[in-house]
């Protein structure tokens, strides 16, 4: 399989990070696809959220729209209820969120990603994408072994050797935490973009919309909504005090200890 250096596919969830995602890659790559699953997560209503931001940055109008040339194609939506059958976590059940014997959240869903960067691949190996976004990141998050930075390079070397092809694995937000993962937003499209994801992008946990906060929709109290609310605070403190909004520079922090 020929693949194209100018094509990219974007595991596109609907969230904060996914949709910062799509506009790096809208800046970068000139022909962009979107890829996203449906495996029975409690926060369904992010599949509707991906679908506004897909439109959102499609829009020739848009303000931002010169800054993201890249032309943005075929949405790929897979049904993986399977994952969702297995999975006895607080994403796929009706349960409190809580920390787990092991340390993570039972909002850890084992091998989600391995699984969508595998099916990913594949749709990309089809559709001659050389370049893989995910919006993973070890800076703030939960602790996911997943979304760690060498799992994504171990990922990259299987899907390589299984594919006998040479896809690139691309993860802009691994060193970014989530203030700064605002102002890559800011940096890419102006304060339209980052307005946009901060109205259309969904985060909560629980799937809650009902509620508006200065950080955007969420119950306000699971762990993802604490981390993109602190994230929010931090991101407007820093363009506060310097007279401006930040701007991310993704640098790679000291490794830490696990």
């Amino acid at each position: 399989m020929q693949l194209n250096d100018d094509r990219a596919l974007v595991l596109l969830s609907g969230g904060q990070d996914s949709s910062t995602c799509l506009a790096w890659a809208l800046a970068r790559f000139a022909e962009v696809e979107t890829i996203g699953f449906d495996y029975g997560q409690r926060h369904a209503v992010e599949l509707t959220c991906r679908k506004t931001i897909r439109a959102a940055l499609a829009d020739p109008a848009a303000p931002f729209a010169a800054r993201l040339p890249g032309r943005l194609g075929e949405d790929h939506m897979l049904e993986l209820s399977a994952l969702g059958a297995i999975s006895d976590t607080a994403m796929t059940r009706e349960i409190a969120i809580v920390a787990s014997e092991s340390g993570l959240p039972n909002t850890f869903v084992p091998g989600r990603n391995l699984l969508f960067a595998t099916f990913a691949a594949a749709v990309a190996y089809r559709r001659g994408c050389r370049h893989i976004v995910l919006g993973v990141c070890e800076t703030d998050f939960s602790g996911y072994p997943d979304c760690r930075d060498d799992t994504i390079k171990a990922l990259q070397v299987t899907l390589n050797l299984g594919m006998e092809t040479r896809f690139v694995l691309h993860t802009p937000l691994m060193w970014r935490d989530k203030a700064a993962t605002f102002a890559l937003a800011e940096e890419l499209g102006g304060a339209a973009l980052r307005d946009v994801i901060l109205e259309h992008s969904h985060t909560c946990y629980v799937g809650d919309r009902s509620r508006r906060h200065d950080w955007g929709y969420g119950c306000g109290a699971c762990p993802a909504c604490e981390l993109r609310a602190a994230g929010w605070r931090r991101y407007m403190a820093a363009g506060t005090a310097a007279g401006r909004a930040p701007r991310g520079d993704g640098r790679r922090p000291a490794p830490r200890r696990r």
